[in-house]
This record gives structure tokens, sequence and C-alpha cells, in this order.
């Protein structure tokens, strides 16, 4: 666990109790702050004063006097659509709020001998490329902790030693509000629609992923640049075009240039370095890395493993070894040539494209709570679909937008993966790539992607 530094002897307000919250509440406690913990849950509630820390109203009147700062939670809403009531009372009152990553960037600066940090953030791939580095830098030696918004909230951790790295997945939510923000390496991925209620548009949401860049000034950037977003910031992070402070990375493109750049195209990752190419890696055989998604990920994580001075060829090695991510992506089985592939991650239309785009032939199972516009961004995508099984509440909204695509009400995963599995032929993929939130029938992807992974392991074999 990390000691958070500065609060010693003053209260300090801890706004919901999740995993982060109360990972912040214990942080904060052992460096000597008096720590005022609230969630609006009895669920919450209860669970901080399992561990020790007795709630305190923080929506009472004068409940926030004398605070030294406010620590929200990720999930809670302090600008757009509307502040928390507890936090619009403490902008009122002028009292800092930040969160659990800005309070570890925070105590990290008071380290003599800090270890580096990564942070990832991007709308798809954050998780992939987050585990992928952390994944390659145990197979090349170093001493690493993940963190963030993939596993373990990052005041949960104990810091590696000096030669060690910190890598971190940061949504939006979690970078928009930090007041601390200080990588050695800062990655985006792309940028796609999403949370755009939470950002107040796509403006907002892109200046939350910007403030990874502005905020922390990280040594070394590395930038997707295959949406207009990623050209921007590239354009503005860097001095010129030989600035290698900036790596351009792309999955499809060419990066022409003087500069230092990482792309993939037919399947072969290939690093530029002032007008040369230093090093190609074929991607194709890498299992755990299917698609051009999943190359740019692995372009992303390369490039971050080169700025640490890792090899090419450990690199390499560690790629071929990676076995992926549950729910993303993920080879379930392979039964009679038919490939079972979960990825309940998907639960957006760009994140489905780029899973429609993995594979040659599918047997698509999508559907679940769906988001504004239905399917229809999915349309250009649908040319390998040889049949939809649509399942749950938006199954026969998303029907009305397949077009010539022939498909199947299923309502249920179950009937879906028994009629997929029934009707595939050797060669073809069974995907579950729902392009739809889970909440109807599942309380959350991974419940969604866990079903299936078991509908899968009980299906007969030979």
């Amino acid at each position: 666990m990390i000691t958070v530094q500065g609060f010693e002897g003053a209260r300090v307000g801890v706004l919901g109790l999740g995993r982060s919250g109360l990972a912040t509440c214990a942080a904060l406690a052992a460096g000597g702050a008096e720590v005022c913990a609230w969630d609006d849950s009895p669920e919450g509630r209860a669970k901080a004063e399992a561990a020790g820390f007795a709630p305190i109203d923080l929506t009472r009147h004068g409940a926030l006097d004398g605070l030294a700062a406010l620590i929200t939670s990720p999930g809670i809403p302090h600008l757009y659509p509307a502040p928390h009531p507890v936090i619009a009372a403490a902008l009122v009152q002028g009292i800092p709020v930040d969160n659990d990553i800005g309070l570890f960037f925070r105590t990290l600066a008071a380290d003599d001998f800090p270890p580096k940090v990564i942070c990832v953030t991007g709308s798809n791939g954050k998780s992939t490329t987050t585990a992928l580095i952390a994944h390659l830098l145990a197979e090349a030696g170093r001493e690493v902790v993940m963190a963030g918004n993939i596993g373990t909230g990052v005041l949960a951790i104990d810091l590696p030693g000096e030669d060690g790295v910190v890598v971190l997945e940061l949504s939006s939510y979690q970078t928009d509000l930090a007041r601390h923000l200080a990588p050695d390496v800062a990655i985006f991925t792309n940028l796609s629609p999403d949370h755009l209620d939470r950002h107040g548009g796509m403006g907002g949401y892109f200046a939350a992923k910007r403030r990874l860049f502005s905020e922390g000034a990280p040594t070394r950037a590395v930038i997707g640049v295959d949406e207009v977003e990623g050209r921007n910031l590239a354009m503005q992070l860097g001095e010129g075009p030989q600035d290698a402070r900036v790596i351009r990375v792309s999955s499809g493109q060419k990066l022409q240039g003087a500069g230092w750049s990482v792309f993939a195209r037919k399947g072969f990752l290939a690093e530029w370095r002032s007008g040369r190419q230093v090093a190609s890696i074929d991607l194709r055989p890498m299992a755990g890395l299917p698609g051009a998604h999943n190359h740019q990920n692995a372009c992303a994580a390369y490039a971050a493993l080169r700025s640490l001075g890792v090899a090419p060829r450990q690199i390499e090695a560690g790629l071929a070894s990676f076995a992926g991510l549950p729910h993303r992506s993920q080879l379930v089985a392979e039964i009679g040539g038919v490939r079972y592939v979960n990825d309940s991650k998907a639960t957006n239309v760009d994140s489905a494209a780029k899973a429609l785009q993995a594979f040659p032939r599918i047997r698509w199972i999508a559907g679940g709570l769906g988001k504004e516009g239905g399917i229809a961004g999915l349309v250009p995508y649908l040319a390998s679909v040889a049949k939809a099984y649509l399942i749950g509440h938006s199954a026969r909204d998303f029907a009305l937008q397949l077009g010539a695509v022939p498909y199947e009400i299923c309502e249920t995963m179950d009937q879906a993966v028994a009629r997929a599995a029934g009707e595939a032929e050797a060669g073809e993929v069974v995907l579950l790539a729902p392009a739809a939130a889970s909440f109807d029938q599942y309380p959350n992807f991974e419940k969604r992607g866990e079903h299936f992974t078991a509908l899968v392991q009980g299906l007969p074999r030979g």
C-alpha cells in the first residue's frame, strides 16, 4: 500500500467507497490524515465500516467545513451532466477536489528514487495495451506493477524498486480530475465517441484525455495517429518532425517523416527512426493479438518498451507469449475447426467494428442494452458476417439495422451459442462482440463473457 503524504493531521473527505475509494481511505490514514468517508449507498458504507472507517455523512450542512481536500471516485460526476451535491458544495467552498491518481503522483513526487511510470489512455485498447506492456516488461526481466482502471486501485499497490515500472491504465474519468499527473511515458491509443454526457461532448472528452499530456509533460509521448485528434495531439507535443520525444503509432498506414514511428501493415510491425527502418516483427503468428486493432495495441506497447531501452528481439519474444486478456478478442476454444472468440468488452460500435474486422468469416453474437444509434455504424463492417444471433433488450432493434445479413432472434446467450455452434462450419469464428452494454441481462461485461465462455466449454467435442 502507498502511504499518501502531505495530509498529516488534516481532515480529508473521501466520496465513493468502492475499490479505489477504500484503498484511498487506507492510504490517507496511513499518512496520518483524518479520513471522512462517505458513500451514497448503504452497501458502500457497510464496506467502509468493515474496513474500519466509520462513515461521515458529507451531504449534511457543515460536513465539509475544515476539509483540506475531497477525494472522489472516478464514477462520480464532478462537472457534467451535473456535479454530485457533495462535490458541488466543495466547489462553492473552494475545497480542492482530487482523485486517487492525483494522490499517487503527489506522493511519488516526494520519493527520492521513484520507479518509472507508464500511463495508458484512449477510447479502445487501453486494457490490452496496459496488460501487454506489463507482460513485456516482466518477460524482459523488469520488476513491474500494473494498476489503475485495470485490476488494483493505484493506492493499494506496493511500489517496485528504483529500476521497476508502474503501468497504469487511466480512463477519461481519472485523467479529467487528477490534480497531479507526471508519467515518464504517456500513451494515447485512439479516440472514438464514448462517455459524452460525462464530458459535455466530444471536445470535453478529448480534453480529458489530453490532460495526461498537457498537465503531465511526460518525457516520452506515444500517440496513436489514426484519428485527427491523435495527429493534432502529436503536433502540439512535438517541436518538429524530428522531435524524438513523440513516437507516432498507427495500424494500417505507413508513417512518413524523419521522426520516430511504429506502425503495423499487413501483419508486420515496423519501427522507423530518422527516416530508416530499424526493426520489424511479424505479428501474424501472435495468437493473443488478432486483428488490426490488436496490432495497434502491439505497436503502442512496443514503442513504450523501446523508449525504456528494451531491445526489439526481447519485445518480440514477449509478444509471442502474450495470451491476451479475458473478454477482449479472447480465444476460448477451437472445436471442429471452429474458433470461439469472447470479445464481451466490445460494448460500443467502435470496439465491435474492430472485432468484426479481425476475422474473415463470422457467426456473430450481438445485442444487449443498445446505445444511441444502435449498430447502424457497423454496416460497413458486416461483409464477413455469415449470420447474426441477436440477444437481449435490443435484439429486434439491431435486426432492423442489419440490412441483408441473415439473422436470428435468440433472446438469450444459451440459445445464441447453441444455434451458432450448430450452424458454424470449419474455418468460421463464433464471435461474441455485443456492441451493447450488458446491464439488461448481466451485471457487467465480465459476467456476460464468463457465461459465453462456460457455454462454449460445455459444447460437445468431436
